[in-house]
């Protein structure tokens, strides 16, 4: 349920403060985005809060000082990063489309992806999966996730696909435990446009989601059309020397040993 449009209608706010974690972001900037209204995030209770910030930046300067937060939002010291989102409709393959509910689009900042939809059993699914109107693979396994950039640090590097850096526009596909040794993740150019549809029995269904978030069923001869979304999300940083790989090494532990022992110098 998307609660904006009737907390909007008064007003368009000029900055949004996310206090939570991953998913509390997740969901603000897949409902948000389509008010272009930035996001200011702390991550207050949440467990790894990639995408936010400390929490100890909200009392920095005693709340109304001059590096307060506050102020350096008045003075204009902060980045905005635009992040690429990824829509997703369902042809039902009798003339319907859905986008989803209205005001609540199809969106994700991190991933889509698709799994059995069975809730008493296991089972695993066979997806196939086109590109730009080209078969190219075909896949039996958990599942798929179909994912941006910055959700390449999320399911899709649990499922053994590539970090991709932020500044890349990019899909990411890949393969969720998959049954082959040739499924692999892929790399796909941001204006690609992906098809997947489940195969197999009528009871094969399929259910695709949206950042940790239920959007749809599939069934066979049904499939879900995915690409770039128009709009973007747009996220504040307050950090004066953002360092991506910091981020990584902070949070992720990634390149572990460096943080035991400082690089040498090149």
């Amino acid at each position: 349920c998307n609660p904006f449009p009737n907390l909007l209608a008064t007003g368009q706010p000029d900055l949004a403060v996310v206090l939570g974690g991953d998913g509390t972001v997740l969901s603000a900037a897949r409902h948000l985005a389509s008010y272009d209204v930035p996001l200011l995030a702390f991550n207050v209770g949440g467990h790894l809060g990639f995408l936010t910030h400390t929490p100890s930046l909200l009392h920095q300067g005693a709340g109304s000082g001059e590096d307060s937060v506050w102020q350096r939002i008045r003075d204009d010291r902060y980045a905005v990063t635009r992040p690429m989102l990824l829509e997703a409709a369902v042809d039902y393959g009798d003339g319907r489309l859905d986008y989803g509910p209205v005001g609540d689009l199809h969106l994700a900042l991190n991933d889509f992806y698709l799994r059995p939809g069975l809730d008493d059993r296991s089972p695993t699914c066979r997806l196939e999966l086109a590109v730009d109107g080209e078969v190219v693979d075909q896949v039996q396994g958990d599942g798929l996730i179909v994912s941006t950039p910055t959700g390449s640090t999320g399911y899709t590097l649990a499922s053994g696909g590539p970090i991709v850096h932020p500044a890349i526009d990019a899909i990411v596909v890949s393969p969720i435990c998959p049954m082959s040794l040739s499924s692999r993740a892929v790399v796909l150019p941001p204006r690609a446009r992906l098809a997947i549809w489940p195969l197999g029995e009528t009871g094969r269904v399929v259910k695709l989601w949206k950042d940790g978030a239920y959007a749809a069923t599939l069934h066979p001869r049904q499939r879900c059309i995915l690409q770039r979304a128009q709009r973007h999300a747009q996220m504040l940083v307050l950090e004066q020397q953002p360092s991506y790989f910091k981020t990584l090494r902070r949070k992720l532990n990634w390149a572990g040993s460096l943080g035991n022992a400082p690089p040498s110098s090149p």
